[in-house]
Order: structure tokens, then C-alpha cells, then sequence
């Protein structure tokens, strides 16, 4: 049996939408010479006809599926009256299969820039209603072009997905059209933000470029994405399984993790997508956008008092403790769903954007394991490609024990993490709330891999491992010994905890920069942030890396 991918389902649908769209009503004669009026008359007609697609049936077909059409997405996405398209009178030029007599204005894709809050945003948008979204060579150059634009102006790029696959019609001229998209998205990954909004479905190779992007949207319900989608597993594998089981933005969102975000319509999802770009600079070369706030930047924070409890084996949550300390309350979770034993936020602290890592106690007890360290290094790496600091609260008891992390990879699992900390160049600050054992303290951006400034509350435990733990390894012999062995072990325990886990044992030993009052963590992390913000910590000259796999 030959396997395929989902991009020969994908055909059925351009086929499909192929034999439903025929071109645009030829325009009849040039106008005269000596008439630029009626050339005008014409050049309208004719965008009218490119703006509207295949007709009105094709776009009561989308509204009846909950999706909007490509031009009401672009006018959520962007201000008002800001869009400007490039290339709406693009047509195909392939030939056989019927492809000769059906030529419709814009080959599926709407391409071009508008502003998002003020600021110029690049963006490309299938059109579900022109063969079914479906990716041709004319259709694939107008996505390179936009990109080149994008790179080349230094401003973020959005894709808004809603496309069939490669248009199979066309052979492999499609598939070389994705290849020029990945080669794109990777040459400016870390230099423009790149943000992939999945409103339909998207198989095959098709989904590689969203994965190579820094955010992923998804819309419930309507976007889904699969390597091979369920008619190939069912035949491969025996197991019957629906698309939105496969490969729709919940699976995504707390399974495989390939979605940061998801929403319920498209509304929301695209006012989301806005807000996000708020928060990131147009490109690796400038700062994130500061915006002044009225929130004091010495406000005291009492509450944290009684979030946190000082009884290490008590959970809590820390978006709590990050929505006391963040400029009022506000801040944007990437996966919030997915591996939620650690959290990554981008939010303001006096008005710069900050990047926050944070242990979750509510989940997992706040361990690391494999997700968590790949979705934490991921993040990392994001905020120092854009120049936004890090924030790093650490309250974490170790990784997670257990055969399965051993053999998925832990080791190398948690080392991206690392890598991706010690390779950091951006302001870097962690504060140890409670808990910081063994090597998963190391990992969270501990002094000694480079940390610029680290605190501690006087609830902090730095250590190799847990006091009981700690003292049953000691001290084993002579537990076993006493005659009272569970006596003797809780004095071990004790005499541990006072010598080497007091709150002030690090900062003694010059590992802890100072032991705050929790009240004054929101000022002293914004003081240092002000006072780091000209750090400069260029790299050894190398063309890159080789991180851990």
C-alpha cells in the first residue's frame, strides 16, 4: 500500500470547488483610447469580480460552515480602512484537467499589509471559496512575495489559514511552492515575529508551516491539522477516528501541543491575534512597544503574603501571583493548556513588555518534565530573539521521576531548556519563592547559568534535594541503627533543614543577590529591569549552535 498525506483529500475539494468556479466574464473589448473614464469603469468591475470570488453561493457556503469569508477576516484583523492588497488580479497559468477555463482573479489568496494598533503588519489569507484554498504556483508566488516584503520591511507576518492542501492539478510545481514557503518561514524566524492563525483545515505538508512559526491560533470547531487525516489511518491502522478527534485545536492545545491558543470564533481569535502583536516588536532589530500604565510602579504587594502558603507540600496557583505582580493584572499565557506544570506569559511590568517562566505548583506540583521543559525553552527562546527580558519564578521540586520521562528523553528534554537559558541574552531575573531542588533549580535560570540578578522570599528552600530526602541518604546507616529509627530520622531531617535550607544559607554564599520582602517584589523587579535595560552580552562569534534534540 502507497501512504500519502492528506493533500490527496485536499484534491477532492479543489476539484470539487475547480468545477464550481469558472472565470471571471471576460472583459469585452478595450475601452476606447481616448476614454480613461471607462477604463476606470472597467478596472472596477473588474476588482469587484476579484473581491467577490466564485460568487455569492460560495460565500454563503463558508457562513454556513461558522467560517467568515477572506475580506471580513482581513477587516477584523487590521484597523479600519488600512488594507492594502497586492497582486488581486493574479490568475493561474496551468493547463490540463480543466484548469485552462477556470482562472478566477486572486488564484485563492489575498495577499498585502495594513496596520495593526498603528503599526504595519504583512498578511496572507487563503481563500476557502477559489478551489478550495488549495496551493498552486501562481497562488504559492504571491505568498513568497508577501514574505520578502515582510522580511525586507522589518514587520511582523500573519497567515490566515483556511486551505486544501497542494492543488494537485498542478503537480509538483505545488509542492515546490510549499518548500519555498518553510524555506521563508525559517530564514525569518527570530527576525520577524510570525504568527500562523489556523481558521480551516490544513493537511499534509501543509502544516509544517505553522509548526515553523512562533504562534499558532486555532478556531474550534472549524481548524484542524494532520499529516494524514483519518481515512488514511483508518486505512493504515484499522482506528476510526473524526478530524476534530485528530487533529482539531483542542488535540493541539493540551495534547500535542502544536496550538498556543484557541478560541471559540473567529471574532475573538483574531481580536486575540491583535493583541498579541501589541505586545511584540516589528522585528529582532527593536524593542517591544512600551506603553505607559497607571499602575504604580512601587504598589506593594500584601497579597502575596497569604497566596503563597511557607508549607512547601501546599499547592497554590501561581497566576495568581503573577496577576499581583504584572501591570493590572494583565497578562497572555501561551499553551495554557499544555504542560501546565509550568507557565509562559508575556505581560507588562511599568509598561515593558516582560516574558514570565514560571513554575505552576496547582499542576504537578510545579515539576519539570519533557513538555514542560520543551514549551519553556521554546518561550526563552522566543523573548530573547525579540529582545524581551525574562522573568523567571521558581518554585519547582525537581523533574518528574519515572521510567516513561526516562525513556522519552528527559535528559535531552530538560537540556534544551538549559541550553536555551545559558544562551540568553536578554535581561535575565529569577525570583525563588519557595521551593528549588537539585537539578531543576540549576535549570531554572539559576545564578550560576547566568542569571544577571537573583531573589529569593524568606520562604525560599535551595537545595540538592528535599530535607527528608536529604537525610535518608545521609544518614541512612544510623537511622537504621538508632533504636528508635523514626525519632532519629526526624531529628536528621531537622538538623538538615536548619543548616543547609535556612532562607538566607544561598545568599551567604553569594548564589541568592538578596532575600526580599514578598510585598516589594513588583518594585524590585522593575527597578532591576530598568537598570538592565542596557545590558549588552553579545555571544562567542559562531555561524550557530548545535542544541540538544
Amino acid at each position: 500500500m502507497t501512504i500519502t498525506d492528506d493533500n490527496a483529500t485536499a484534491a477532492v475539494t479543489a476539484t470539487a470547488t475547480l468545477t464550481a468556479a469558472p472565470s471571471p466574464p471576460p472583459v469585452v473589448g478595450p475601452p476606447p483610447r481616448q476614454d480613461p473614464h471607462a477604463r476606470v469603469a472597467t478596472l472596477k468591475r473588474v476588482k469587484e469580480t476579484a473581491r467577490e470570488g466564485t460568487g455569492p453561493r460560495s460565500s454563503e457556503a463558508q457562513w454556513a460552515k461558522g467560517k467568515l469569508t477572506v475580506h471580513e477576516r482581513i477587516a477584523l484583523l487590521f484597523d479600519e480602512d488600512t488594507f492594502t492588497e497586492i497582486e488581486p488580479l493574479r490568475r493561474h497559468r496551468a493547463t490540463g484537467f480543466g484548469l485552462e477555463s477556470k482562472k478566477p482573479y486572486t488564484d485563492g489568496v489575498v495577499t498585502g499589509w495594513g496596520l495593526i494598533h498603528g503599526r504595519t503588519v504583512f498578511v496572507y489569507a487563503h481563500d476557502f471559496r477559489i478551489f478550495g484554498g488549495s496551493l498552486g504556483e501562481a497562488h504559492a508566488e504571491k505568498i513568497h512575495k508577501i514574505m520578502d516584503l515582510a522580511e525586507s520591511s522589518g514587520a511582523p507576518l500573519i497567515s490566515l489559514s483556511d486551505g486544501a492542501g497542494a492543488r494537485i492539478q498542478e503537480g509538483v510545481t505545488a509542492l515546490a511552492g510549499y518548500g519555498g514557503i518553510f524555506r521563508r518561514n525559517v530564514r525569518a524566524s527570530g527576525v520577524i515575529p510570525q504568527i500562523s492563525v489556523m481558521l480551516g483545515p490544513c493537511a499534509g505538508g501543509a502544516t509544517y508551516s505553522p509548526a515553523l512559526t512562533d504562534f499558532v491560533f486555532m478556531v474550534r470547531g472549524t481548524a484542524q491539522m494532520y499529516i494524514t487525516g483519518p481515512d488514511v489511518v483508518q486505512a493504515v491502522t484499522g482506528e476510526k477516528i473524526s478530524h476534530d478527534g485528530l487533529g482539531g485545536a483542542d488535540v493541539h492545545a493540551s495534547v500535542s501541543g502544536a496550538a498556543g491558543f484557541v478560541y471559540d470564533d473567529e471574532a475573538d481569535c483574531l481580536e486575540e491575534v491583535r493583541y498579541l502583536v501589541s505586545l511584540l516588536p516589528q522585528n529582532n532589530r527593536e524593542l517591544p512597544p512600551y506603553v505607559p500604565t497607571t499602575d504604580p510602579a512601587d504598589r506593594r504587594n500584601e497579597d502575596l503574603l497569604d497566596l503563597v502558603p511557607a508549607d512547601g507540600n501546599r499547592s497554590y496557583d501561581m497566576r495568581g501571583v503573577i496577576a499581583e505582580i504584572v501591570d493590572d493584572g494583565e497578562y497572555v499565557e501561551v499553551h495554557e493548556t499544555w504542560a501546565t506544570n509550568i507557565i509562559c506569559a508575556l505581560t507588562r511590568l511599568d509598561g515593558h513588555v516582560t516574558g514570565i517562566v514560571a513554575n505552576q505548583p496547582a499542576s504537578l506540583a510545579g515539576v519539570l518534565d519533557i513538555n514542560a521543559s520543551e514549551k519553556a525553552a521554546r518561550f526563552v527562546q522566543l523573548c530573547d530573539a525579540f529582545s524581551i527580558p525574562i522573568v523567571t519564578l521558581v518554585d519547582v521540586p525537581g523533574f518528574l521521576p519515572g521510567s516513561d520521562q526516562e525513556h522519552g528523553g528527559i535528559i535531552r528534554h530538560g537540556a534544551k531548556l538549559l541550553y536555551a537559558y545559558c544562551n540568553a541574552t536578554v535581561p535575565r531575573i529569577s525570583l525563588i519563592l519557595r521551593k528549588a531542588y537539585g537539578g531543576a533549580y540549576i535549570v531554572m535560570d539559576s545564578q550560576s547559568i547566568g542569571a544577571d540578578l537573583t531573589y529569593a522570599w524568606p520562604t525560599n528552600e535551595i537545595a540538592v534535594m528535599g530535607a527528608e530526602g536529604a537525610a535518608n541518604v545521609v544518614f541512612r546507616r544510623e537511622i537504621a541503627a538508632a533504636p528508635d529509627p523514626e525519632a532519629a530520622r526526624a531529628e536528621r531531617i531537622k538538623q538538615y533543614q536548619e543548616e543547609l535550607m535556612h532562607p538566607y544559607y544561598a545568599a551567604e554564599r553569594g548564589l541568592v543577590d538578596d532575600v526580599i520582602d514578598p510585598a516589594d517584589t513588583r518594585a524590585v523587579l522593575i527597578r532591576s529591569l530598568a537598570m538592565l535595560r542596557t545590558k549588552h552580552a553579545p555571544l562567542p562569534a559562531r555561524k550557530h549552535g548545535n542544541p540538544p534534540m
